[in-house]
């Protein structure tokens, strides 16, 4: 078994972030700033919420989280998009139930919208970006593979979709309403599942020789688990990201990525005026 650990990759680019703020800082003047909006309270979110907060303070980025309910929250995001201090705004997910999700991500400005989640196209959604990153960073050949990716949501599974197909890949979606999944996935040599259902995919399901990668965080008896079964993960054939440290450290880094680019933006558009 081969593991693609993505904090490795992390560490590295995590290094030139830091490089890359100082000099916004120094040459321009423009101190990089990301809020993050929240509202609802979860321990896991919490948790999510902690790791940007700590990687911002490693790179110096700073990190401001803006706590609010379902009235009030386009009124905060209205405010951050008009604050020039600001460049990058990110909606924690999940919301409430009852929330409108489609209309309260899309108030975010494009330009300020480092997570990629109101369709504008300025960022690469962080979450695509890094499972993309790791298949670079470890050489993993994409061109030519069956590719199969498991859920559709707007994090994960639509926007890594779009990337590896704008790319010319050929990639197959998966989701609740596809037919014979199960037999289906065995005929790929790549699987990227992200739909929040622990042990989805089984070992019957994986090719000998296939790339595995398990993007999926579900709250489980108050542990985050993957939609990887343990029968998986026993496999020796296979190349695999491992429990803790595959595609979240890497998403978080390229989080920070589009909120540097943000700031990027700014002060190139200062230095022309």
């Amino acid at each position: 078994m081969k593991l693609l650990y993505g904090s490795e990759l992390a560490d590295y680019i995590k290094e030139r972030q830091a490089k890359q703020v100082r000099n916004l800082r120094q040459s321009w003047s423009v101190q990089p700033k990301l809020v993050i909006i929240q509202a609802i309270d979860s321990p896991v979110i919490d948790t999510y919420v902690r790791m940007k907060q700590a990687y911002g303070q490693d790179i110096e980025v700073d990190v401001e989280v803006r706590r609010t309910d379902g009235e009030n929250i386009q009124s905060v995001i209205e405010i951050c998009n008009n604050d020039q201090d600001v460049h990058g705004i990110i909606i924690q997910l999940p919301l409430a139930s009852g929330m409108k999700v489609d209309e309260i991500v899309t108030a975010v400005l494009p330009a300020k919208d480092v997570d990629g989640l109101g369709g504008g196209g300025v960022f690469i959604p962080a979450t695509a970006q890094a499972i993309d990153w790791l298949f670079g960073g470890y050489n993993i050949e994409l061109k030519g593979k069956k590719i199969a990716i498991v859920g559709n949501g707007r994090l994960v599974g639509k926007p890594l979709a779009k990337l590896w197909q704008n790319a010319g890949h050929t990639v197959t979606v998966f989701d609740e309403q596809s037919q014979n999944m199960a037999k289906q996935l065995r005929r790929h040599q790549i699987i990227v599942s992200a739909a929040g259902v622990p042990s989805l995919i089984t070992s019957v399901n994986v090719q000998p020789g296939a790339v595995v990668v398990d993007a999926a965080t579900t709250a489980e008896h108050g542990k985050i688990v993957g939609d990887v079964a343990p029968d998986v993960r026993e496999r020796r054939d296979i190349t695999i990201t491992p429990e803790k440290g595959g595609v979240g450290p890497l998403t978080v880094v390229s989080l920070f990525e589009n909120v540097i680019q943000a700031a990027r933006a700014v002060a190139n558009e200062t230095a022309t005026n």
